[in-house]
C-alpha cells in the first residue's frame, strides 16, 4: 500500500472500528476514512438488553469511542450519520449520503473494507408497523423501549424469539416487573444448542415466571384498544403492552449486491481466507460475510462481536501487506438467563447429524469447586469427539457458575485441535473456591479418553433397553424414590459385588445412577465378572433432560 492510499471502511462498531485503529498502528501514513450511518461509531451492542433492564443505568457506559477519540488519539476520519448508498468498482470511488441534510457525495478510495453488520429481522407479517413493537440492534432502539416502557406504564410484554437476544431481553424486561411472554417458532429455546441443554435454561425461565410457548409463530398483529394483539399460527390471541422481535438477523448485503460481488446462497458476502472479496480492492468482514467453520468442512455466518473485532484486525493486517488470514470461526457463545448460564463450543449434535463425521457423545454433572466448599453448584456437560481420533468437536455446559470458563478452556482446545486426551491431561487453576483436582474439564476428558482407550462403552439414552438390554439402576433407594428412572433391576453399587449372580451374563447390561461416576465403578466391575456393560451417560440427570426430547 502506497504511502498516501486512502483506505475507506464502511460501517463501525466492533468490526470496522478494530479495522481503523489496528490499520493505523500498522501504517501512520495511509489515509483513513470511516462512515458510518448511525449516531455512534463505537458502542457496545451487546449491552442493549442490560440498559434496557436497568443493569446499566447510564448510557454512555455503551460508549467505547467517540468521534473524537478516533480523531485525536487515532488521525481516523469517522463521519457518522453518512451512509455509503453506492460503489463503483471501475473508479474506485464510493457515494456518500449525508444523513443531515440528504446531499450526496463521492469518494475516492485505493482499498474499500465493507463492514455493514447485519440488520434485525422485521417479517412481513400484518401489523408489523404497529406503534409498540420493537427490535434491538442500536442505541436509538433502546432508547425507544425504555421510552415506551416509561411513557405507557408497560406492565406486559410478548418477547418473539428464544435464541439470546429474546431470552436476555426476558431477563431484563422481567427485571423491571414486567410480565413476560417468551414465544419461539423451534421446539426448544435457544436453538444454537442442542435441545437437553436447552431445558434447564427453560425450566429456569418457568421458575422465574415467564410464560414460554415453544412450537409456535406469530402471524398478525392489530391493535386492541391502547394495547396490541399478538395472533399466533397455533390460534393464540394475546393481549399484551409490547413486542419486542428477536427472530435473528440478515446480512446487511445491499451495496455488495449493487456493485455485483459475489454473494453467498444465504445472502452473505463471499470472501477468501484473507477476508477479499471476488474484488481484491475491497474486503468485507464481520456479521455480513460467511466464513469457514473452524470445526467442520463447512461454510457458515456467525453475527458475533468477537469474530467481527478478529476480522477486523486481519483485514487491517492485510491491507498493510502482512499477509495474515482468518482461521474460522467456532462458534462459541455464553448466555446469561437470571440465575443460569449457558455456553457453547464448537460443533453441536444437530450439526454433526448432517456431516460425515464419526462422533460420540458424552454427559457429566460435576460441581464447578470441590463439595466441601461452600456454594458447590453443578455444571451439566455435554462433549463431542471425534471417535476415529479423539479430537474435541464441541461442547456445551449450563450451571449457576463456573460453566463459561470450562467452556473457554475447551474453546481454545478445540482452536488447537486438541484431543480428549488433552483435556484429561490438561493442568488448570485449583483451589476449593475455584475448582477441584479433578476440574470439570479434566473429569469429562477423562470419560471421553476411558471410551477412547476401550474401558468404558456408551449407549445413547435413546437406545435405553433396545437390542435386550437389561437397565441396570445403581443408586440407593432413598434417590430412587426421589426420581425414578425405567429400571429393569435396582442394586446399590455398594452390594454389587455380593448380588453379582443376579444379573444375566447373555445379555448387554446399561448401567446407570446419579450422575455417572457409580455407574462407571459398576460397569468396571462387571466386565471384569464376564458381563458385558454400557454406561448411559450422564445419569439420572440426563435422562431427566432426554426424556423432554
Amino acid at each position: 500500500m502506497g504511502k498516501h492510499s486512502t483506505v475507506i471502511i464502511v460501517g463501525g462498531v466492533a468490526g470496522g472500528a478494530s479495522c481503523a485503529t489496528r490499520l493505523r498502528r500498522q501504517n501512520e501514513h495511509v489515509r483513513i476514512v470511516m462512515f458510518e450511518r448511525g449516531p455512534f461509531v463505537s458502542f457496545a451492542n451487546c449491552g442493549l438488553p442490560y440498559y434496557v433492564g436497568n443493569v446499566i443505568d447510564d448510557e454512555a457506559k455503551l460508549l467505547i469511542a467517540d468521534v473524537e477519540l478516533f480523531r485525536t488519539r487515532f488521525n481516523v476520519d469517522v463521519r457518522v450519520e453518512h451512509e455509503v448508498v453506492a460503489i463503483d468498482r471501475q473508479q474506485r470511488t464510493v457515494l456518500v449520503r449525508r444523513l443531515e441534510d440528504g446531499q450526496t457525495y463521492q469518494e475516492a478510495y485505493d482499498t474499500l473494507v465493507l463492514s455493514p453488520g447485519a440488520r434485525p429481522l422485521r417479517p412481513p407479517l400484518p401489523g408489523i408497523d404497529l406503534p409498540g413493537i420493537f427490535c434491538l440492534r442500536s442505541i436509538p432502539d433502546s432508547r425507544s423501549i425504555r421510552a415506551w416502557i416509561e411513557g405507557c406504564a408497560v406492565r406486559h410484554a410478548v418477547v418473539v424469539g428464544g435464541g439470546f437476544i429474546g431470552l436476555e431481553m426476558a431477563e431484563n424486561l422481567k427485571g423491571r416487573g414486567i410480565d413476560v411472554l417468551v414465544i419461539e417458532k423451534d421446539a426448544q429455546l435457544m436453538p444454537p444448542v442442542d435441545k437437553e441443554m436447552s431445558l434447564p435454561i427453560q425450566w429456569e425461565l418457568q421458575r422465574q415466571g415467564v410464560r414460554i410457548e415453544l412450537g409456535d409463530s406469530v402471524s398478525a398483529f392489530a391493535q386492541s384498544s391502547r394495547r396490541l394483539q399478538v395472533h399466533t399460527k397455533q390460534g393464540l390471541r394475546l393481549e399484551t403492552d409490547m413486542v419486542v422481535l428477536a427472530v435473528g438477523v440478515r446480512p446487511e448485503n445491499d451495496l455488495a449486491q449493487q456493485c455485483g460481488l459475489d454473494i453467498g446462497p444465504r445472502g452473505h458476502i463471499l470472501v477468501d481466507k484473507n477476508l477479499r472479496t471476488s474484488d481484491r480492492s475491497i474486503l468485507a468482514i464481520g456479521d455480513a460475510i460467511e466464513v469457514r467453520s473452524a470445526v467442520v468442512d463447512q461454510r457458515t455466518a456467525l453475527p458475533l462481536a468477537g469474530p467481527a473485532n478478529r476480522q477486523g484486525r486481519i483485514a487491517a493486517d492485510v491491507i498493510a501487506g502482512r499477509g495474515r488470514f482468518f482461521r474460522g470461526v467456532q462458534g462459541t457463545v455464553v448466555c446469561g438467563v437470571f440465575d443460569l448460564t449457558i455456553a457453547a463450543t464448537g460443533a453441536s449434535e444437530k450439526s454433526l447429524k448432517h456431516t460425515s463425521i464419526d462422533y460420540d457423545v458424552i454427559y457429566a454433572h460435576p460441581n464447578q469447586h470441590v463439595g466441601y466448599y461452600p456454594g458447590a453448584s453443578p455444571i451439566y456437560m455435554k462433549l463431542l469427539f471425534d471417535k476415529t481420533s479423539g479430537r474435541v468437536l464441541g461442547a456445551q455446559a449450563v450451571g449457576k457458575s463456573g460453566v463459561a470458563r470450562r467452556i473457554d478452556t475447551i474453546a481454545m482446545a478445540i482452536q488447537m485441535k486438541a484431543t480428549v486426551f488433552d483435556l484429561e491431561e490438561a493442568e488448570l487453576c485449583y483451589a476449593p473456591q475455584f475448582g477441584a483436582a479433578k476440574d470439570p474439564v479434566n473429569l469429562i476428558g477423562m470419560i471421553a479418553a476411558n471410551v477412547m482407550r476401550g474401558d468404558l462403552h456408551i449407549s445413547p439414552w435413546q437406545e435405553m433397553g433396545e437390542g435386550g438390554a437389561l437397565v441396570l439402576d445403581v443408586r440407593d433407594p432413598d434417590e430412587i424414590q426421589c426420581g425414578p428412572v425405567p429400571a429393569d433391576i435396582r442394586i446399590p453399587l455398594n452390594e454389587l459385588r455380593q448380588r453379582l449372580d443376579e444379573l444375566p451374563k447373555n445379555r448387554p447390561i446399561q448401567i446407570c445412577c446419579a450422575v455417572g461416576a457409580r455407574a462407571y465403578n459398576a460397569s468396571r466391575l462387571l466386565t471384569q465378572h464376564g458381563y458385558h456393560t454400557s454406561l448411559l451417560s450422564g445419569g439420572a440427570e440426563t435422562w431427566f433432560c432426554v426424556r423432554e426430547d
